[in-house]
């Protein structure tokens, strides 16, 4: 019974030392309003994290993601990044979806003086006019993704562009960068007809015959979920695709395209993922790794999940520490590997290098696919340093 007793007490005693051996990421997402991406970005943090700690963690300690869901509200992501903070003692915050949540957890990063790496939202802001010294993000933004979609579409000359898009933070700056810069690009006496529709909830069929009415000569689109399957469905019944170039932002990913199976789109302009054309060797390795735990292929979210806590990791490795002062430090500049190949956080805006697969639809054995793709890197689609500076407030 002594001895018992005597082990009992051993492993309370060491319980918090293992707890502090730990290195905790926090990490808020909108899980239950958009699932089809972040279902698979959750499984690819859980494939990072299992790859570091079976490497020897990160200075000698384990590491270990703890993910709350944001509900999708702005108020409710501040406060549980907050919780995340003062509860759960994380030594940096990653994550969010939509624009306006990791603009929330952002201006919470800055208030706060800690470390935030936004995984996902693409608006320009994050980086930008509301960009700050604790705030970095990873994927490729709006204005990345819009740039390696306009030179297709200035080869094209067409005069009346429609354009049809979710009606906030994201959509309004992917409207906004498309103008611009095919304004800039090709000039002219170019004529825009807007279609805003509200996030998960377009009506399709007012929607389509709209723009049919519009008489437009091609169409620029960042639908994205349920709403561009609605969208794809109407628009094909009704023809409006018919000897109309479309382009769309993000239908090219598996996470949108899937689902739409045989009644993809063909031949739309798109950035996407596809994952089983990709032959690159660091590639290779993550697919293998990822099909062999989970038994399913990834969607654009895994990369997502696991780059960013492979950035989170090497973060904390550069520094030397947890401290926030010196991860911001280690972050500006930080050179790290994924699945697209080596990475960087610019220093001048903290926006990463990540690049994007851009391509045309197709469907081939009643699946979306994406075609006469290429890997555009994202360091070619910024503007110059000197734009940036304007556009950034100093830190």
């Amino acid at each position: 019974m002594a001895r018992r007793i005597a082990i009992l007490l051993a492993l309370l005693l060491a319980a918090p030392v293992a707890l502090a051996q730990t290195i905790r990421l926090g990490e808020l997402n909108e899980y239950k309003q958009f699932p089809a991406f972040l279902d698979p970005y959750r499984k690819g943090m859980e494939l990072a994290v299992d790859e570091i700690n079976a490497a020897g963690g990160v200075l000698g300690r384990k590491i270990e993601v703890v993910s709350r869901d944001d509900n999708g509200v702005p108020g409710d992501a501040v406060r549980v990044a907050e919780e995340l903070l003062t509860r759960e003692r994380v030594a940096l915050l990653m994550g969010t979806y939509a624009s306006n949540m990791g603009l929330a957890v952002a201006d919470l990063a800055k208030r706060r003086h800690v470390l935030f790496i936004a995984a996902e939202p693409l608006t320009d802001k994050l980086v930008w006019q509301d960009g700050n010294k604790y705030t970095f993000r990873l994927r490729a933004s709006t204005y990345m993704q819009t740039a390696m979609l306009v030179p297709e579409a200035v080869k094209l000359r067409k005069k009346r562009w429609a354009i049809v898009y979710p009606n906030y933070e994201y959509g309004q700056a992917a409207t906004a960068t498309f103008k611009q810069q095919m304004q800039a690009q090709q000039g002219g006496d170019l004529e825009f007809v807007e279609q805003a529709v509200p996030l998960g909830k377009i009506e399709p069929g007012p929607v389509v015959q709209a723009l049919i009415d519009a008489k437009p000569d091609a169409i620029f689109s960042s639908l994205f979920g349920p709403d561009l399957a609605r969208f794809v469905r109407e628009g094909e019944l009704r023809g409006l695709f018919k000897d109309r170039p479309v382009f769309n932002l993000l239908a090219g990913e598996p996470e949108y395209l899937d689902p739409l199976k045989a009644e993809a789109p063909i031949g739309w302009y798109v950035t996407g993922y596809p994952w089983y054309a990709i032959e690159t060797p660091e590639h290779k390795r993550f697919l293998a790794a990822y099909e062999g735990k989970f038994h399913d292929y990834p969607r654009l979210g895994s990369v997502v999940g696991y780059s960013t806590v492979k950035s989170a990791a090497a973060a904390i490795a550069r520094a030397g520490s947890t401290d926030t002062e010196k991860l911001v430090a280690a972050m500006e500049g930080l050179t790290f590997e994924t699945p697209f190949g080596s990475v960087t956080y610019r220093k001048i805006d903290h926006q990463s290098t990540m690049g994007a697969y851009v391509g045309r639809t197709a469907v081939r054995d009643g699946k979306g696919v994406m075609v006469d793709w290429h890997y555009a890197n994202g360091k070619d689609y910024l503007p110059p340093d000197d734009v940036v500076r304007k556009l950034r407030p100093a830190d």
